[in-house]
């Protein structure tokens, strides 16, 4: 609508030009000027259109230069000078209104920035309300034979620790002296486990210890998928009766089963992640710290993240 305006304009001081040329019946065009602003102020309302461009000055300065070359000449025809440019203003307005809107098209929003980076619909959710208690879930499971790990076990090993902790451990299964005393994290590697807990300020009767599997595998070797998918259900109504602030998931089996994502321990550790709103923390397992121990430094490194953040000084 700002070119229409303008060509008013331009009109009108056309129209002056013409009147101080001594052209005659130059008056007649108020009346239509009004109109056309009228129409213009209702249009302007609307939202704006692109408009095709129009050679409105063009004309009205040929005409003008045509009466001012026939002078007096009263064959000069100024009536019709008059009529000849409300017409073409007119006619842009019926153009105007004919060009079909232009809807700006709608961008998404942008994404939310997190602490945690973005997270996927499905872990963006929260834990459910849950009514059960630890020994409904331990109940559940009783004397498992739902995998073959069942055939070649001792003891079914559940978790254990603070009810109330804000701190669990998630480890892959258990080992020999597990699977002998029904107890997670009990042999070398759970001593080692103790001395990290420790380092942090607290002790293992306030954190809760626990395995995606239950039963020790043959030859402490790893738990195939679907015994690994046959066990996780539990561990995670146990996350959601004790509902921890963090989980230090321990080397590759635990966090894959626990994320479901395909990427190794070396490259995810040290980085907070999300479990349903819960930090989750991937460091590597005690078991391969005494296999490598140059790697203690890094694991204490990722353990110090996880004491800041429970002690406030990394904020979620």
């Amino acid at each position: 609508m700002k070119e229409l305006r303008s060509l008013i304009e331009d009109t009108a001081e056309y129209v002056s030009y013409l009147g101080e040329l001594g052209v005659a019946g130059v008056e007649e065009f108020t009346g239509d000027e009004a109109a056309v602003s009228s129409v213009v102020k209702s249009e302007t309302k609307k939202p704006q259109q692109e408009m095709p461009d129009a050679p409105l000055s063009q004309a009205l300065r040929r005409n003008a230069e045509a009466a001012t070359k026939k002078g007096a000449n009263e064959s000069a025809r100024p009536e019709s000078l008059v009529k000849g440019a409300t017409e073409n203003v007119t006619g842009l307005t019926e153009m105007a209104k004919r060009t079909p809107k232009r809807t700006p098209e709608l961008e998404p929003p942008p994404p939310v920035p997190t602490l945690f980076g973005e997270i996927t619909p499905k872990d963006e959710a929260s834990l459910p309300q849950v009514n059960e208690t630890l020994e409904d879930i331990w109940n559940d499971i009783g004397e498992c034979t739902r995998c073959p790990l069942s055939e070649g076990r001792t003891h079914v090993v559940n978790s254990e620790g603070s009810r109330s902790a804000r701190l669990m451990f998630v480890g892959e299964a258990p080992g020999a002296d597990e699977d002998a005393q029904a107890r997670p994290f009990v042999g070398r590697a759970g001593q080692l486990l103790n001395k990290i807990i420790e380092a942090i300020g607290m002790k293992r009767e306030d954190v809760f210890i626990g395995n995606v599997n239950r039963c020790r595998p043959p030859q402490n070797r790893t738990p195939t998928l679907a015994e690994a998918a046959t066990c996780k259900p539990f561990l995670l109504r146990e996350i959601a009766v004790v509902r921890p602030e963090v989980i230090v998931v321990l080397g590759n089996t635990a966090m894959k089963n626990l994320l479901d994502t395909k990427e190794g321990i070396t490259k995810m550790r040290g980085q907070f992640l999300d479990y349903r709103g819960i930090k989750v923390m991937p460091t590597f397992h005690p078991a391969y710290l005494l296999r490598d121990p140059s790697k203690k430094r890094e694991c204490w490194e990722d353990m110090k993240k996880v004491r800041d953040y429970l002690d406030g000084k990394i904020k979620s």
